[in-house]
């Protein structure tokens, strides 16, 4: 590809780009022409293939990629891509002190509310120490805003609905919840004693095209297709906060360059702000919808019943999501609209189209 000499806007770093998230986020600021680097260790916690599959949709071939190393898209000339682990701090510190960005959007971390059950030791180095990283780094290179993935979990024991940025969330339920709660309040500190100015996104189940395969969505899908149960926990009576994809980075992009000031002792506080350039937002569809019904909508869209093992409540899954999205609409002026009927359906059409499932 000859070199563009077109001005692209300011630099933006996405960690976790080759992940589902980061997927769509990647392809939304190349096109609206932000100059992108993408980071990801690829790690096997899923399929790499699958992995592999969505740096390829943005000019990244497999073939290409070595460690620490800088590649550059075939398909964009304002995308390129590396291979880092965020909790090595050299490689990370010399990227950033190499590029410049403007704006960080971190969703690097160690996924997953079952498996940090099983697995503690990856998240404390992903969620823990990687994040601490992603804030130093951030802290010696004068970033202009630092975005970073949340998640519902960490409201674990609350029960008052819907569940509001205003609330104390001190009672999580899993280790991951933890460590995402962990990395909200590491943000504040570097907000407050370093004025870096911070935003972290609760995300409620989030879903689309390019999902994760330990996702229900996915899980059941693949399972409907090949004929199989599909494991319903609590009996199917568990009510979540579907959130489509295209919603979720609607939300991120607008939160990115509203950039979080220092504030008035003298204004009211809560857990969600501060005086420090630091905030908090839920993003969630505020439609939260029974485990069943989602199901239901499921088979529907793939013209094919489902076979159910109903089972009792999992360790680390909470009851019910239901995202306090006033904040969001009040300040930023978003409010996430796409049904679960559409985003089911648009999910349906990928999945078949990618693994050839008859239609």
């Amino acid at each position: 590809m000859a070199e563009s000499r077109k001005k692209y806007r300011d630099k933006v770093l996405v960690t976790g780009a080759a992940g589902f998230i980061g997927y769509h986020l990647v392809e939304r600021l190349v096109n609206e022409e932000y100059n992108v680097v993408g980071l990801d260790n690829i790690n096997d916690y899923y399929d790499v293939n699958l992995k592999y599959a969505r740096l390829l949709e943005k000019g990244i071939e497999k073939k290409n990629i070595t460690e620490n190393r800088i590649i550059k898209s075939n398909k964009y000339d304002n995308y390129r891509f590396t291979k880092i682990d965020i909790s090595g701090k050299k490689a990370l510190f010399k990227l950033f002190e190499n590029e410049e960005f403007n704006y960080v959007v971190n969703l690097a971390a160690q996924p997953g509310v079952r498996y940090s059950i099983t697995n503690p030791d990856v998240y404390v180095q992903s969620n823990l120490v990687g994040f601490a990283n992603i804030l130093e780094a951030c802290r010696h290179n004068g970033i202009e805003h630092l975005v970073y993935a949340s998640t519902s979990s960490v409201y674990g024991l609350n029960t008052k609905m819907p569940l509001s940025t205003r609330d104390n969330a001190d009672h999580p339920i899993s280790l991951y919840a933890a460590t995402k709660k962990a990395n909200e309040l590491m943000a504040h500190t570097y907000s407050y004693l370093y004025n870096l100015p911070t935003t972290g996104l609760r995300f409620f189940t989030v879903y689309g095209p390019w999902g994760r395969p330990d996702m229900a969505i996915f899980k059941f899908a693949k399972a409907i297709v090949n004929e199989e149960e599909i494991e319903v926990y609590n009996y199917g009576k568990m009510k979540r906060d579907f959130t489509y994809i295209d919603d979720i980075i609607e939300g991120v992009i607008k939160v990115m360059t509203r950039i979080p000031k220092r504030k008035k002792k003298t204004e009211k506080i809560y857990p969600s702000n501060s005086i420090a350039p630091y905030k908090i937002y839920n993003i969630g569809n505020s439609q939260p919808v029974e485990l069943k019904y989602f199901i239901k909508v499921l088979e529907h869209s793939m013209r094919k019943k489902a076979k159910k093992k109903y089972l009792p409540l999992q360790a680390g899954d909470v009851l019910q999501t239901n995202a306090d999205v006033i904040d969001l609409e009040k300040e930023i002026g978003f409010k996430p609209r796409i049904s679960l009927e559409e985003g089911i359906s648009k999910f349906i059409s990928w999945y078949k189209g990618y693994y050839s499932v008859e239609r």
